[in-house]
């Protein structure tokens, strides 16, 4: 493991030799090699070079060619770095702010799984305002593990959802429904290219779409 650690990081040092130290390209090779000291540096960094298309100027023609080639992140990695750190700059700037005046030690800082689960967290409709707000606490200013926060996260929305089982319910049932009318569609397409079956088929499923999508609405 060391080895393969050791590896990457002198790959990015070949890389990094020769470039120009001010620029964000060099900025995001340097702030990928130390990563696992502190993912916010290397989050903001990848946010810009996303935002602006930077990496096509660089011989990238995609973002994720541009992370797992010149910087050894796979596609699943840098999305939930870019998710996170935007998810802090728009929910969080205060705390960004801070965190910069005080300049921060690494440790200090909450691991990338555990404010990706918050950021999740926000999204939750059965998560009100005063649970986020524990949850927020736990991770931002007590450091608590990933592993902790969705096992207490886990707990709460079980919680909420025993207190509220009928909207746990129609919500599955709409997720179903949303299942079935993604597929119906696709299939829709596939005999309108394939022109195999009558249209009379197609027709057909238009008449169950219309159906399940008022179903959504009861």
């Amino acid at each position: 493991m060391n080895e393969l650690k050791t590896k990457a990081i002198e790959n990015l040092d070949m890389k990094m030799e020769g470039m120009d130290a001010d620029s964000i390209r060099y900025m995001v090779l340097k702030n990928a090699r130390s990563f696992k000291a502190s993912w916010l540096g290397l989050g903001q960094a990848l946010y810009t070079v996303w935002k602006d298309k930077l990496y096509k100027n660089w011989g990238y023609q995609k973002f994720e060619s541009y992370t797992s080639k010149e910087i050894g992140i796979k596609k699943p990695t840098a999305l939930k770095l870019l998710r996170s750190y935007y998810f802090l700059e728009r929910e969080e700037p205060g705390y960004l702010k801070a965190g910069a005046k005080d300049d921060k030690e690494a440790a200090s800082i909450p691991t990338l799984d555990a404010v990706d689960t918050l950021r999740l967290a926000s999204k939750k409709k059965v998560i009100d305002r005063e649970d986020y707000a524990g949850i927020r606490k736990k991770v931002l200013e007590d450091g608590m593990d990933a592993r902790e926060v969705k096992r207490d996260l886990t707990q709460l929305i079980r919680q909420r959802e025993e207190l509220e089982p009928d909207e746990a319910r129609r919500k599955r049932r709409e997720a179903l429904i949303k299942r079935y009318i993604t597929t119906l569609k696709s299939l829709r397409e596939e005999i309108k290219v394939s022109k195999m079956l009558p249209a009379q088929i197609v027709n057909d499923i238009n008449k169950l779409l219309g159906r399940l999508e008022a179903g959504i609405d009861r």
